[in-house]
């Protein structure tokens, strides 16, 4: 398929009600159509990997042409130029979330970005090094060590913004429940972090503990 044809493709399926209701999210309604995202990996099906047609889909503007591109995209061509480029089009936390879970995780060099982007001062950038931090806990198979990251969350854990601390919380709580060793290393992380003179750490701090030390995920160590 052409560019083109799904563009076009996408238009036909706008729903300017849905829109409405992703704005209630704090979804951006700027150039977004409305798509839901199973209709969207529904159509990635079709088109399978094409990193060139995720390129111009991408360049399109459009918030749903946008996360089709990061489900087509291929991992293995894409440069780190792109992947910077890309998060600082991110005007939207679900499609900086979704790319960051259908292609950025998988990218060699993402640790790497990790880092960089955690010190950015862009609201959606920064978001990006957090969100992918919550997405490798859970996908990530090797023997990483998650707590040099650590350090990164409780610098941003001062940051106000809503996107980043919602990200920095969602890191610090998917961290933590990786394994037992994770678990009672986070939660020593959040105590530490509910005790600064900060609104937004004592949230995360508040919210991560509450996951963290609950009987949901304590038994689910216990089974193992």
């Amino acid at each position: 398929m052409e560019c083109k044809e799904i563009i076009a493709e996408l238009k036909k399926k706008a729903n300017p009600r849905n829109v409405q209701g992703m704005a209630r999210f704090g979804i951006s309604a700027e150039n977004t159509l409305g798509i839901p995202i199973p209709e969207l990996r529904r159509l990635a099906k079709i088109i399978k990997r094409d990193h060139s047609l995720a390129l111009r889909l991408w360049d399109s503007g459009i918030h749903e042409a946008r996360i089709l591109a990061g489900f087509i995209a291929d991992p293995l061509l894409m440069t780190e130029k792109q992947m910077e480029s890309w998060a600082r089009d991110f005007d939207s936390w679900d499609v900086c979330d979704q790319v960051c879970l259908s292609l950025f995780y998988k990218l060699p060099f993402v640790k790497k970005k990790i880092i960089k982007f955690a010190n950015d001062k862009q609201e959606f950038v920064k978001r990006t090094a957090f969100s992918l931090m919550a997405v490798l806990a859970v996908h990530d198979k090797s023997d990483f060590d998650f707590t040099k990251f650590f350090l990164l969350i409780k610098k941003a854990s001062a940051d106000k913004r809503n996107y980043v601390k919602k990200a920095v919380n969602w890191a610090l709580r998917q961290i933590g429940k990786r394994n037992i060793a994770l678990n009672k290393k986070a939660i020593k992380l959040a105590k530490e972090m509910k005790a600064y003179d900060s609104k937004s750490a004592k949230w995360i701090a508040s919210n991560a503990l509450s996951e963290l030390t609950g009987l949901t995920i304590q038994k689910r160590f216990e089974k193992r």
